[in-house]
């Protein structure tokens, strides 16, 4: 008869102990000194990647800027329309925007017919209502 259990393995011996090595010598010029202080390595990223931002809407300003001008005519242009000519509040004239021009907004001059559209820091159109002729933008300044 033959025996096919496996021999008994034999228990791994254990690693021998290695010496215990030094910590290296600091130099005395760094004895003592701080490695750097809480913005040593953040700063130099910080201010490039600041340059490059300011750099990108100096860049992108124009188009920003006529997107914006673009926007608030386009508004003051519906806005009248719906307010004089349709007759609608002004509040459910802002449900006519198209998607995106959640920063644009409304106001009303009654007693000139006016309404203004107007995007924060950037550009403001108005449309004064001409009665038969309909809305008619007023020129750029």
């Amino acid at each position: 008869m033959t025996n096919i259990n496996p021999p008994a393995t034999a228990t791994p011996e254990p690693p021998a102990p290695t010496p215990s090595v030094p910590p290296p010598e600091v130099p005395a010029r760094l004895r003592g000194r701080r490695r750097g202080n809480r913005w040593g390595g953040c700063l130099p990223w910080a201010l490039i990647l600041a340059v490059l931002a300011t750099g990108f809407l100096v860049w992108k300003f124009p188009s920003f800027r006529a997107q914006a001008e673009l926007g608030s005519a386009y508004a003051a242009r519906v806005g009248c329309s719906c307010r004089y000519v349709q007759g609608r509040s002004l509040e459910s004239c802002a449900t006519d925007f198209e998607p995106g021009m959640e920063l644009v907004s409304l106001s009303e001059d009654p007693a000139t017919k006016t309404i203004t559209g107007s995007v924060p820091l950037l550009a403001s159109r108005s449309a004064r209502y001409a009665g038969a002729s309909g809305c008619l933008l007023r020129p750029a300044d």
